[in-house]
């Protein structure tokens, strides 16, 4: 596929899988000079969502532009940031700590599905480590040791 209906693909798979786990995921929206690809529930709390399909990994510059939108929000709002094909090291390190983003790539995605770990409690897991070391990604596979 084309990368814009690659990516709108991917949008639309990302809610139904939230959906079928109760997360309440709603359509892509457009606000003044910006789109934000979904949002949903996740123990109360709301999260917005970015989603990414591309060839490269995801860079510092759009976790940053990502964080910018959630920093225009209500306090209150968190984010999940979706890369398929994961996040540059130096881009996780530049981005920092202690943002109310949380990453999740393609691997991660693949590791939920493959152990039968429903996705509410894979982000579920991945907010709570990143609310006790700051940091935006952890890998499912190391949050659910055999």
């Amino acid at each position: 596929m084309e990368p814009h209906p690659r990516g709108y693909a991917f949008e639309v798979w990302l809610r139904d899988a939230f959906n079928f786990y109760g997360l309440e995921a709603r359509e892509p929206f457009r606000n003044k000079g910006e789109q934000i690809d979904g949002s949903f529930v996740l123990q109360g709390e709301i999260y917005l969502l970015e989603a990414k399909w591309e060839s490269a990994k995801t860079s510092a510059a759009d976790l940053h532009a990502f964080q910018g939108k959630l920093e225009q929000k209500a306090a209150w709002a968190r984010g999940l940031f979706v890369s398929n094909s994961g996040f540059t090291e130096d881009g996780l390190i530049a981005f920092g700590r202690g943002k109310r983003v949380v990453c999740m790539d393609g691997l991660d995605l693949f590791d939920a599905l493959d152990r039968e770990l429903p996705l509410n409690l894979a982000i579920d897991r991945k907010v709570r480590r990143a609310a006790e070391t700051g940091l935006p990604f952890e890998r499912i596979r190391d949050l659910f040791s055999r």
